[in-house]
């Protein structure tokens, strides 16, 4: 197993990282807010052909696996883009499954027309429920029953976005209203559901690079702060409590994303099987958390303030664990792949 970076890969990273330390400096970010989308971020990553690079070339794509993409994730959540950019990846994936059906919507998001997201969870009579990047998507892809489909939305009136702490673009999704009335059966049966098992996973795991992208970034601007504040005549950095605090986020830092790296290895590898995503989400979300509020409570009281920037990712951290739902209900979830599901 060999997790490091290639040069394309490095790349890539250098190219995302330019364009979004830029487009998505804290200041768009915050102006982005409460929504969480800011389209010109959204037409940069485009123009860059990030939305649809893990398809195929035949069909339009730049034909990554998911170790590329993977960085790309990371550096969105570095810089807390204001687009659905996972949710995107995985939907031209998911649809460039089924391109017979599903071709006018991916080649939408190879022409980077607009987002198209995927539902985490099936709808509950008949409405699906905090869809990430739903408040902003051209068209949803989700597992109604025993039928894969994709529906979409002509008006904004079609979508209900609660404000959340995160200020992400979550929506409510009502698939008997409006115009989410247009409906595309993208399989059907047991199709249907590996299917979506599968773009699970692969969002399970860009997630997680999406969160250790983020704990990175914010671990940076803790370190700087306390490198910056003096006390006493000499930075805070140069207390050794504080510098034993930052040594053991620094390796847990590295235990997260060495998870995170096996998880998208494994599904390049073709290992449908594994629990390595649901353990990736499970451990990176919680590292991502507990950076955020170490570096936070770093700053002092002024870490509690609108005007620094590391309550952006502090919110951001603390709600990205809740997408899925209880994070209880996702270490159920991998105790089920580890041991079996089960009874009563």
């Amino acid at each position: 197993m060999d997790l490091r970076r290639t040069e394309v890969q490095e790349a890539v990273r250098d190219g995302v990282g330019r364009f979004l330390a830029k487009a998505s400096s804290p200041e768009r970010v915050r102006a982005a807010e409460p929504l969480g989308w800011d389209r010109a971020v959204w037409d940069g990553l485009a123009a860059m052909a990030v939305p649809a690079m893990g398809v195929s070339s035949e069909l339009g794509g730049q034909g990554a696996v998911l170790a590329d993409l993977a960085v790309v994730a990371g550096e969105a959540g570095a810089h807390l883009a204001p687009a659905p950019v996972v949710e995107a990846m995985v939907a031209a994936r998911l649809l460039a499954g089924h391109p017979d059906v599903g071709g006018e919507w991916l080649g939408h998001l190879v022409d980077g027309t607009g987002p198209v997201t995927i539902a985490l969870r099936p709808p509950r009579e008949g409405r699906l429920t905090l869809v990430p990047g739903g408040a902003v998507a051209d068209a949803v892809v989700a597992l109604d029953g025993d039928e894969l489909v994709i529906v979409a939305a002509a008006t904004d009136a079609d979508r209900v976005a609660p404000a959340n702490l995160a200020s992400a673009p979550l929506a409510d999704i009502d698939l008997g209203q409006g115009a989410w009335d247009r409906r595309i059966v993208l399989a059907v049966g047991g199709r249907a559901n590996r299917a979506m098992a599968a773009a699970l996973d692969e969002w399970r795991s860009l997630t997680a690079a999406w969160l250790v992208g983020l704990a990175r970034a914010a671990f940076g601007i803790g370190v700087r702060y306390v490198k910056d504040r003096h006390q006493f005549g000499v930075p805070i950095g140069s207390f050794q409590a504080v510098q034993h605090r930052l040594a053991d986020l620094a390796t847990t830092l590295d235990g997260a994303e060495l998870l995170a790296d096996k998880a998208v290895w494994a599904l390049d590898q073709g290992d449908e099987a594994s629990s390595l995503p649901a353990m990736a989400l499970s451990f990176c979300g919680e590292t991502a958390q507990h950076v955020t509020s170490a570096a936070l409570h770093l700053h002092g009281g002024y870490g509690f303030m609108e005007e620094y920037d590391i309550q952006l990712y502090f919110r951001r951290a603390k709600a990205a664990r809740l997408v899925l739902g209880d994070p209880r209900r996702e270490l159920r979830h991998l105790a089920d792949r580890l041991f079996g599901p089960v009874e009563g």
